[in-house]
């Protein structure tokens, strides 16, 4: 096996960690998050505008931020997380960061497809909150939750290509350091190649995923 071969297997393999990681991490959090942002909008069962419009402030706040920018300021908050602030796990922690406000709002749009009927018949038979989050807003919410992590999925591959332009290793680590740099156009577009079956692979998972959850529910 050849040198380039090694390090391109290498390097998706990376590039891989830090993109399942980083979607376990956001989903862990960004779907309550989503939850939260719906359930204390006007009008819903737990209404409270004043942390709806905190949340809704951060999650702006950060959205809104480039993700290299917040890759440098949050540099000092991984090193304390990690006691390092470049490589490969460590590009983790702003990859995940950066995807959590992503998946609430998406979270939030699944949850305000669902038919104000179904929830006003569960209100009806006096469903509690957290009944009306765990037996109506999560099971008819699930496809669209789904299709939330997909795109987030594919957004945080590129996420990670930029991530290693900064030392975070994977894919864009071997695009710039050993292709740009060293002036191999060829090592670039191995790179760019492999990210886009990446990328195509994961809408294919995702989709599959998606259509399975819909038949069932």
């Amino acid at each position: 096996m050849s040198d380039i071969l090694k390090l391109l297997l290498f390097s998706t393999w990376e590039s891989l960690y830090m993109v399942f990681f980083s979607v376990a991490i956001a989903a862990f959090f960004g779907i309550p998050l989503g939850i939260l942002l719906f359930v204390t909008d006007n009008e819903q069962v737990l209404e409270n505008g004043i942390l709806n419009a905190i949340l809704s402030w951060i999650v702006n706040i950060f959205r809104s931020v480039p993700f290299v920018i917040l890759m440098i300021i949050l540099l000092p908050f991984t090193r304390f997380l990690l006691g390092k602030a470049i490589g490969t796990t460590a590009a983790i922690v702003p990859l995940s960061i950066a995807a959590i406000p992503l998946v609430g709002r998406l979270t939030e749009s699944a949850l305000r497809e669902i038919p104000k009927g179904v929830l006003e018949a569960a209100l009806s038979m006096g469903a509690s909150p957290y009944q009306i989050i765990t037996k109506v807003l999560l099971p008819e919410g699930l496809p669209s939750i789904a299709s939330g992590i997909t795109i987030t999925t594919i957004n945080l591959v590129g996420y990670s290509a930029m991530a290693g332009v900064i030392g975070g290793g994977g894919l864009g680590h071997v695009a710039v350091r050993y292709g740009y740099n060293a002036f191999r156009p060829d090592i670039m577009l191995y790179t760019v190649a492999i990210l886009i079956v990446m990328v195509q692979l994961m809408q294919m998972v995702g989709d599959a995923f998606i259509k399975h959850l819909s038949k069932n529910r």
